[in-house]
């Protein structure tokens, strides 16, 4: 199962699914154009079919700068222009490995709370939320337009202990930050070392460490 509440990554695991087929048909269409570029993101998804609007979000996430995701609190798309001089548009091998993994998968747009009124004794449950900033400037939770605050960390740990006193194995990742450590404190806590390119300055890109977090070692 996977449960996630942004729309636009749901619906396009969804096409990817069971429309793999018109997705395909439709991607070669995109040009690596700035002015196209910026005449897609200005549509608005809400008024799109599924297949299209899921050609739309994998254009701009392979078009925009960084391969970033982020929208503001109107819930509109703002990266820029990447730049790229020959950006991967079409994987068709890639996208029908996932196509047939997505198969045997369950797909619900919901919170992640969700997860509670399925999850049974023995399930293995992995959370990857927006990651708690490490300083005021790295503060990036915008993949929708409600951004993921320290409410909503708390709300997360609970559910991670919840899941925990029903006998799930659980796994969770997250920045390595004193708050996150207090949340999960007595729990199996690790420290990973993970390559970083989405930065305005190039000299911040690379290894960060972060958190895995689990109720089992």
């Amino acid at each position: 199962m996977l449960i996630d509440n942004n729309v636009e990554l749901i619906n396009f695991y969804l096409v990817v699914r069971d429309h793999l087929e018109d997705l395909l048909s439709d991607l070669p269409k995109h040009k690596n154009e700035a002015d196209y570029y910026y005449r897609i993101r200005a549509l608005d998804p809400e008024k799109m079919d599924p297949v299209r609007r899921a050609s739309r979000f994998l254009y701009l996430n392979k078009a925009g700068y960084n391969g970033l995701w982020r929208v503001n609190r109107q819930g509109k798309h703002n990266v820029p222009f990447g730049r790229y001089k020959n950006p991967k548009i079409v994987d068709e091998e890639n996208l029908r490995l996932v196509s047939a993994a997505l198969k045997r998968a369950r797909i619900l747009l919901a919170d992640f709370s969700e997860v509670l009124s399925f999850a049974k004794p023995g399930d293995f449950v992995y959370f990857d939320p927006p990651y708690h900033p490490v300083s005021e400037t790295a503060n990036f939770t915008s993949y929708t337009s409600d951004s993921f605050g320290k409410d909503d960390q708390v709300r997360l740990s609970q559910v991670f202990r919840e899941l925990d006193r029903r006998g799930c194995l659980v796994m969770l990742s997250n920045s390595d930050t004193p708050f996150i450590k207090e949340l999960y404190s007595g729990y199996d806590i690790q420290i990973v070392y993970a390559k970083r390119t989405i930065n305005c300055r190039a000299d911040k890109r690379g290894p960060v460490s972060e958190l895995v977090i689990r109720n089992y070692s």
